[in-house]
């Protein structure tokens, strides 16, 4: 059975909320929305889920934020409220973050403003920003994906743009980046030389050693593969460029978001 589309999410929602009282505030449409590839178990959790968080809280209703936390808590994980950050750290992650926003804000190919942007907080991992979808989406276009990938790069961007170097917190951006562009070259027929076809990814068995591969088959060749690496590289670094030149346009608008400086809390108001 297909995971329900956003209108019968909230439909779901709507059966398992009946039995909690919900404060005014509560929009479970927004819930819904929220969470693009919740089944029915994921959605009846996240109400009981926030049911607890409202009882922790001594709360008389379940509220919009218990809401928001259950969902965040089953998308991202607990958040490790008793993990020490340094001051430093802090604030490379509040840029990082901060540099994820700015890029999903400003680069047309994410279908997204800065009214999208539902929430960015350190939630299991030491940063997390998050994009409110606005519909379910089966397709994906080419500028679409350019858009995700310059997105996910936003974040290292930021780090080099404000402290002249990169740490290892972009490395889950890193490895979705790439798979993005080498799925475009590879996969969707999204390249500038390789042409209507797609190469799949050669999984060799896990008992084979590196000079065995040919014994797993191969479904290209090294010239091809060659290629595809060659292109996937030019895509990352074509975003990077893209993205450096964002940010930097944008230094204002992330030092006063980074920093939370007076007037930033609607991206609306401050201008974004």
């Amino acid at each position: 059975m297909d995971k329900p589309d956003v209108t019968g999410r909230e439909q779901i929602l709507l059966v398992h909320a009946k039995k909690i009282v919900l404060a005014p505030d509560v929009e479970l449409a927004v819930i819904a929305r929220k969470t693009p590839g919740f089944s029915g178990a994921d959605l009846a959790n996240a109400i009981n889920e926030a049911a607890l968080l409202a009882a922790r809280k001594d709360r008389d209703a379940v509220t919009m934020e218990d809401l928001e936390d259950a969902v965040d808590r089953i998308m991202g994980g607990l958040e490790k409220k008793n993990r020490v950050i340094n001051p430093k750290e802090k604030h490379i992650v509040a840029y990082h973050e901060t540099g994820h926003a700015l890029v999903a804000t400003f680069t047309p190919g994410c279908r997204r403003r800065a009214q999208d942007l539902h929430r960015a907080a350190r939630i299991g991992a030491l940063g997390w920003t998050q994009q409110l979808p606005t519909e379910d989406r089966y397709l994906m276009t080419q500028p679409e994906l350019l858009g995700k990938i310059d997105v996910l790069l936003g974040g290292r961007a930021a780090e080099r743009l404000v402290f002249g170097e990169t740490s290892t917190g972009a490395h889950n951006d890193l490895q979705r980046a790439t798979d993005i562009a080498r799925a475009m070259v590879a996969e969707y027929g999204m390249g500038k030389t390789l042409g209507p076809a797609t190469y799949p990814r050669q999984n060799r068995p896990m008992f084979l050693s590196p000079d065995q591969t040919d014994l797993a088959g191969r479904e290209y060749s090294e010239a091809t593969a060659g290629r595809i690496d060659v292109e996937v590289k030019e895509i990352l670094e074509a975003a990077d460029i893209r993205v450096d030149a964002l940010l930097a346009g944008k230094r204002d608008v992330l030092n006063r978001v980074a920093t939370g400086a007076p007037g930033q809390g609607n991206p609306r108001r401050s201008g974004l």
